[in-house]
Formats: C-alpha cells, structure tokens, sequence
C-alpha cells in the first residue's frame, strides 16, 4: 500500500501535497492525530536502514532537549520518534516498496516521478 506520513498543520507538507500527480493512490496518515505505531516504524526502519535516517534533527524538540550534545544511539533515536511525532522527518512517502524521506527537492523530485 502506498503511504504518506505527515503531519497536516506544516506548511511544507501541504505545499508538498498540493503538487503530488495522482495522490489518490496515496493512504494519508496525520502523525499527530493518528501517531505511527511501533509496527509502522519498524516498516520504515527495515527501507531505511535506519532510525536516525528517519529522526528529524530540526526538530525544535531536538534543539529544547539539547539532544544534539547526547551520543544518541539508534534505540535512541526508535524511542524519540515513537513518543513525539515532531521527531520524524517529515514527510515520509512509502510506494512500491521504497522509502522517501523528507522534504528535500531532490527527494520530491523522486516522488513527483514515481507516482506520475
């Protein structure tokens, strides 16, 4: 099933949303209203490869916490993006199997073209 995670309140998700060809074949999920589970998590973490290549670091969570001065370790990392949705880099796209993270132009492109 193809799948988007995201979270409806940022602008840079819905201005992502917005210019998506064929969005209707995407399953939309809102973390904040609907958080991912532990399942979910662990789906992207096995397209991934890992947990920090899913962990926002803009988060303003990351900087409040001083994390960025912690030696986070990947069980760190699982357990800060399945307590507070702020942690996941956003937005997440999953189709045909293959993990799109984030919203660099570059990764957009990729899904620009994956679902046209």
């Amino acid at each position: 099933m193809d799948k988007i995670y995201y979270l409806a309140s940022c602008d840079t998700c819905r201005k992502i949303i917005k210019a998506l060809p064929n969005s209707n074949r995407l399953t939309f999920q809102d973390i904040r209203q609907d958080p991912i589970t532990p399942e979910q998590l662990e789906e992207m973490h096995q397209l991934s490869g890992s947990y920090e290549a899913l962990f926002s670091k803009k988060a303003q969570l990351y900087k409040a916490m001083d994390l960025k001065n912690k030696n986070l370790t990947e069980a760190d990392f699982k357990k800060y993006i399945l307590e507070h949705y702020t942690f996941l880099s956003r937005p997440v796209f999953i189709i045909d199997g293959k993990i799109f993270i984030g919203n660099s132009q570059k990764n957009i492109n990729e899904v620009i073209a994956v679902l046209s």
